[in-house]
């Protein structure tokens, strides 16, 4: 038997032993590492012959090779049976009572899940998209002029690009979610969109980093009575009491025409009261999608129409539930969660209230 037969045999039978990863490395090491034996023979290769170099050459890489794919193998067969240790210790009986969650859930994300169900219930999809978007996206298609203020670095968070490359931006709104929908899908389009969105703004009531839900309906005779029909029951069912609104005219790129609407509230103490009161607070913002942006997006504006709508998911919660700074929301304080959080376990629905 050759001295390579010998190194292979010896090798194989270690790999297969081996019975852990760390094991199966340091055999490793021992024959394919720097000092390793088939290394060294391969360093050897250059006080040959030519004649003993075109046999031995050929021999020692097959040899090298055929370790490798044993190693790798059995890396694998150990992989495997780890994972399966770990699944078999991580088993949970599932008929044991359930104890009360040590954790709360964000108001953010309640307050998310809440709108998702008055939604759904309306008969609108859940979309997502990135948070980092190209300027297409995020505004030309969203009919926003050159020179727009949102477009400005001390408004909006832009990336450094490579030379030669478009800067991408950290998305404003949820907007662009919208444009890749109607891209990509065919009116009937019923969507909302929620999600992460980034300004350049820190104060009581605005954080870099918020959340959005944005809306949109697209299909044939659609007009501005759909969208204040569907804002109307949106905010009484959310507050979950009588809401009186208005809507005033307003401006925005993307819809023609626009408007903000507000809602009826008094304050009481440090409390804010909503659907009461003789003051009017501003909600959201809404309005018919522009003809410009449905042919940005491929829609022919004359055969559909839409409406379009955004809020802020934060400034929602903190009206309902009574958070009195935005900042705290992120601020990662337990003490906080206790006492603003949800317990998990109670999914909001509309048999038996949202909140």
């Amino acid at each position: 038997m050759s001295q390579i037969d010998i190194i292979k045999t010896h090798y194989t039978t270690q790999i297969e032993s081996a019975q852990d990863l760390k094991h199966l490395d340091e055999i490793r090491v021992s024959a394919l590492g720097k000092k390793g034996e088939i290394s060294k023979m391969m360093g050897g290769l250059g006080k040959m012959s030519i004649e003993e170099k075109k046999v031995m050459g050929p021999a020692l890489n097959g040899l090298k090779n055929e370790i490798n794919a044993l190693i790798e193998r059995r890396k694998d067969v150990l992989e495997n049976k780890a994972l399966d240790a770990a699944l078999a210790k991580e088993t949970m009986d599932m008929s044991l009572p359930v104890g009360r969650a040590a954790g709360t859930l964000h108001p953010v994300q309640q307050v998310m899940e809440e709108m998702a169900v008055i939604f759904s219930d309306m008969g609108f999809s859940v979309a997502e998209g990135p948070d980092i978007e190209d300027d297409f996206h995020n505004f030309t298609a969203l009919n926003f002029p050159k020179g727009h203020p949102a477009r400005d670095m001390h408004d909006t968070f832009f990336m450094t690009a490579l030379e030669g490359e478009e800067k991408k931006v950290l998305r404003t709104h949820t907007s662009p979610v919208q444009v890749r929908t109607m891209m990509s899908q065919k009116p009937p389009i019923r969507i909302i969109a929620p999600g992460r969105t980034y300004r350049c703004d820190s104060d009581q009531t605005h954080t870099p980093m918020f959340h959005q839900v944005e809306g949109l309906v697209i299909d044939k005779d659609i007009h501005m009575g759909h969208l204040k029909g569907v804002l109307m029951d949106f905010v009484s069912t959310f507050f979950e009491t009588d809401v009186d609104v208005q809507f005033r005219p307003h401006h925005f790129p993307f819809t023609e025409p626009s408007a903000e609407m507000d809602v009826r509230y008094e304050r009481v103490g440090s409390a804010i009261k909503i659907g009461q009161g003789e003051k009017w607070m501003e909600i959201l913002g809404c309005g018919m999608v522009h003809p410009n942006v449905l042919r940005a997006c491929g829609i022919d504006p004359d055969a559909y129409q839409g409406f379009a709508f955004g809020m802020g998911v934060d400034r929602l919660a903190m009206l309902k539930y009574g958070m009195p700074d935005l900042r705290d929301m992120f601020s990662a304080d337990t003490r906080w969660l206790a006492h603003y959080g949800f317990d998990p376990l109670l999914q909001a629905n509309l048999a038996t209230g949202l909140s």
